[in-house]
């Protein structure tokens, strides 16, 4: 996304991506493949060989990418988890929770969709050699398309799934299953008890005014709206939309001069007192800072209330 590298990118094999065991897309030492096909490779055939190159590609080393890794799951909330290399190989420091895979699966939707859109594949063919995508559920449900399966004898059978029906899209992850098919069928029970008893609801479009009227000092304009960046979206159970309640703090005193870009607080909106969305919300328009002798009797105001208080 950043430029640094190109799906055209040719990428090195070195001994160690070939020697990978476990699951593999068979790329060869000593050749070059590219970073597109690599990426399928780890998405589709689950390529721990694939999953190396990148790394090194990427990098530098695995170990250097595991390091970035952990800086972005630190970035994204994933308390519970650490990475040790790019594949999930097993090793006593390499873990992580349903809970920081559902995240990360979220953040994968909402952030890369080109990317994304790989993990709905069935099949993928490399170096004369077809693989199958080891999610059954792409072939069970249409509303599935994604999105990764793992299995080690450590982990057990392992399942992130996701799919989307009217407009809500539901992430399920399932952990430890004994087999391929009981991962699959948990995984199915999970998305439909999800789409059964919940719902999502666009409770504000962007644009929307949430706050009218807040108080400006020091600019041309002694009032300003408070709106939503964009389009504001919860999944809550089936006919609680009208239990929902919202809060607006301020970050500060709204002071001039401020710009349709600038934070000025943030608003969340929660159910039964557990918050379920936080987001920022910005000024309706630019306000432009007011002349001298304005902005002194807003000084004088500030002051007068502080001291009221």
């Amino acid at each position: 996304e950043n430029g640094r590298v190109s799906a055209d990118d040719k990428v090195p094999v070195s001994v160690k991506a070939w020697k990978m065991g476990g699951s593999r897309m068979f790329i060869q030492e000593g050749t070059k493949v590219s970073l597109s096909d690599l990426l399928e490779g780890v998405i589709v055939s689950s390529g721990n060989d694939a999953s190396v190159a990148l790394a090194e590609y990427i990098a530098g080393s695995e170990s250097a990418f595991a390091d970035i890794m952990n800086q972005q799951a630190s970035l994204m909330g994933m308390t519970g988890t650490y990475y040790s290399n790019s594949t999930g190989w097993p090793d006593d420091d390499h873990v992580t929770t349903a809970r920081d895979l559902a995240f990360l699966s979220r953040a994968l939707i909402n952030e890369y969709p080109l990317q994304y859109s790989i993990y709905a594949n069935k099949y993928f063919k490399f170096n004369g050699i077809d693989q199958t995508n080891r999610n059954s559920l792409l072939w069970r449900d249409s509303s599935v398309d994604g999105l990764k399966t793992g299995h080690t004898e450590e982990a057990g059978y392992c399942l992130v799934a996701s799919a989307s029906r009217k407009g809500m899209r539901l992430i399920s992850v399932v952990m430890g299953a004994k087999s391929k098919a009981s991962r699959a069928q948990e995984s199915q029970k999970l998305l439909a008890y999800g789409f059964r008893y919940y719902e999502t609801n666009k409770i504000h479009s962007a644009g929307d005014v949430v706050k009218e009227g807040s108080t400006v000092w020091y600019g041309v304009v002694d009032k300003i709206n408070l709106i939503t960046p964009k389009d504001i979206y919860v999944t809550i159970p089936q006919g609680s939309k009208e239990e929902l309640k919202s809060n607006i703090i301020l970050s500060s005193a709204i002071e001039a001069p401020i710009t349709e870009t600038q934070e000025l607080g943030r608003m969340s909106v929660a159910l039964d007192d557990e918050i379920l969305i936080d987001f920022p919300i910005f000024a309706e328009n630019d306000v432009d800072e007011a002349g001298v002798l304005e902005r002194l009797w807003d000084s004088l105001q500030m002051m007068f209330n502080g001291m009221m208080e």
